[in-house]
């Protein structure tokens, strides 16, 4: 099969693009004819070495998938050739990756997708869908009635987040750039202030008199001064992003509030976990309400280009897609 790959830590350079022995399922798991992949800041991170996990070379890269059902083996019970599905947790903790013509998924860690969802818009929308359900309900047990902040929120996991508070009866204010305010809005954002503005924590402190509940910065500036300064008693202080964050605690105001600081990235989470979240991911996929800004569609083998432009931040609010198809046309055109 032809897959893009690493066999080494290292820059987008190591990615090579070739031949590789196709997997083979175990008992318990689903082997996977790949239709689409995509790229997030995380499997940079993965490739690079900066996010340490178990690995083994020569390393499929990738964590996010849709695609269709090859085989299953005997103990991968629900699962049936032909059935359209996906995963959004490979390429990490020893298992192999997503982008491939072929993947081998643990079905604990497989989910079908919902009929009538377009395979691009569901693969765009995986791993920053995942990471809001798991930011908004796993962590912080967002309740209908609260108030939830989205800083980034026309970003991938800032809209997803936006749209998943929502879901959940939350009332939401956010802060994004002046022109991605209607954006954020269609999203259902009740309330959207420029991020550039110089009065910003003024203007969430009045729309938000009686404080903020839930606190998520998907931008990665984790100001946690401003944060603990605006929060409601009991809060939830959400940390996803901003690897090379060093933010300033306020240590006393933050504990007369009775608040909590949860740090989470979305592969630590359990398999029971991320069930759960693709419960949530696969209602708002069905709704049509989970849905990518702008995708580009590329082929598989330009994997190496797609990293290097992840890294140099070209891709926001924009989705790469990966199809291996394309390659394959292309080679039928030579």
């Amino acid at each position: 099969m032809r897959a893009a790959y690493i066999e080494q830590l290292g820059s987008p350079d190591e990615i090579r693009y070739g031949e590789l022995a196709p997997p083979r399922p175990g008992p318990t798991d689903v082997l996977v004819e790949v239709t689409a992949t995509t790229v997030n800041p995380v499997d940079t991170f993965v490739r690079s070495g900066v996010f340490r996990t178990p690995v083994s070379f020569p390393l499929v890269i990738g964590r996010d998938l849709v695609g269709t059902v090859a085989e299953a083996g005997p103990g991968a019970d629900g699962f049936a050739v032909g059935d359209r599905v996906w995963c959004n947790s490979l390429g990490h903790g020893g298992r192999q990756g997503a982008a491939a013509e072929l993947a081998v998924v643990p079905a604990d860690r497989l989910y079908h997708l919902p009929g009538g969802v377009d395979p691009e818009t569901a693969v765009a929308v995986l791993h920053p869908g995942g990471t809001a359900h798991l930011a908004l309900h796993t962590h912080a047990k967002v309740r209908p009635g609260e108030t939830v902040f989205v800083a980034g929120a026309a970003g991938n996991v800032g809209g997803a987040a936006v749209v998943t508070a929502v879901e959940a009866g939350a009332r939401v204010v956010a802060t994004a750039s002046a022109r991605d305010a209607e954006y954020c809005r269609s999203l259902g954002a009740h309330e959207v202030f420029p991020y550039t503005d110089p009065d910003v924590a003024e203007r969430l402190r009045q729309a938000c008199p009686r404080g903020i509940d839930v606190w998520i910065d998907t931008y990665g500036t984790n100001d946690l001064t401003a944060a603990v300064d605006l929060i409601a008693p009991r809060a939830r202080i959400v940390l996803l992003a901003g690897v090379g964050a060093r933010p300033v605690l306020p240590v006393g105001p933050f504990y007369m509030k009775d608040a909590a600081i949860l740090g989470f990235v979305i592969s630590h989470a359990t398999t029971a976990e991320l069930a759960d979240a693709a419960v949530g991911i696969n209602r708002l996929l069905g709704s049509g309400r989970l849905r990518p800004r702008t995708v580009e569609r590329i082929p598989l083998s330009s994997a190496a280009d797609a990293h290097r432009r992840m890294e140099k931040g070209e891709l926001r609010g924009k989705r790469l897609v990966l199809r291996p198809d394309l390659d394959r046309t292309d080679r039928k055109d030579r």
